[in-house]
């Protein structure tokens, strides 16, 4: 699609009607898309659970680090030997894109936090939260850190605007609902749409 003579690529890495878990997703064919496309950059959002109380529901952060706990196998480079650097987990100019076009439009992000990503589709147990709060984990999620990790092996600038659907399990004071996620998402929906228009501006622009 194209907004404002800027050419978009829309991925739904659930699919439409969010039919694939997370552990399902292919997310190796979404890198070598972007890789194929041309993409200057890559954002994504995230639903996650917040391990910061003060960082409640529709709390938006622009991720700096993550913890892999998936297990996954995943990489680009089966058949050869590439190492990737990864002292900025996430890119700084996607980062920077967001948390610049979220000054323009006067909303309010996190300027880093550490996301924690575990394989799913559970959520995580209150023992678990509490063993990634002693590790420095802001928030826990399913998808970003994978998908960081085959971005960055196919060179493409990746930024995750991560969404603060709940907080995590021994923190919220109620069992957590997947349908509290969907109606924190859609609620949020708007606000992350017009960062995230701004920010592909931005990257389109080379800023």
């Amino acid at each position: 699609m194209e907004i404002d003579g800027v050419f978009l690529f829309l991925v739904s890495r659930h699919s439409a009607g969010h039919k694939v878990p997370p552990h399902k997703v292919n997310y190796k064919a979404m890198a070598f898309g972007m890789k194929a496309l041309g993409a200057k950059g890559c954002l994504s959002t995230a639903a996650v659970g917040s391990l910061r109380r003060e960082w409640g529901p529709g709390t938006l952060i622009a991720c700096s680090d993550f913890l892999d706990f998936t297990g996954r196998a995943l990489t680009l480079f089966d058949q050869t030997v590439v190492h990737r650097d990864f002292t900025n987990p996430f890119g700084v100019s996607t980062r920077r894109a967001l948390l610049e076009s979220a000054s323009e439009v006067r909303d309010s992000v996190e300027d880093g936090g550490v996301y924690l990503c575990g394989n799913g589709p559970r959520y995580e147990t209150p023992r678990e939260i509490e063993l990634y709060r002693s590790m420095g984990v802001d928030v826990v999620g399913m998808t970003a850190a994978t998908e960081a990790i085959l971005m960055r092996e196919a060179e493409i600038d990746y930024a995750c605007l991560a969404i603060v659907t709940n907080l995590a399990a021994g923190i919220s004071p109620t069992p957590l609902d997947h349908q509290e996620v969907v109606d924190e998402m859609l609620r949020s929906g708007e606000r992350a749409v017009r960062i995230l228009i701004g920010a592909a501006r931005k990257i389109a622009e080379g800023g």
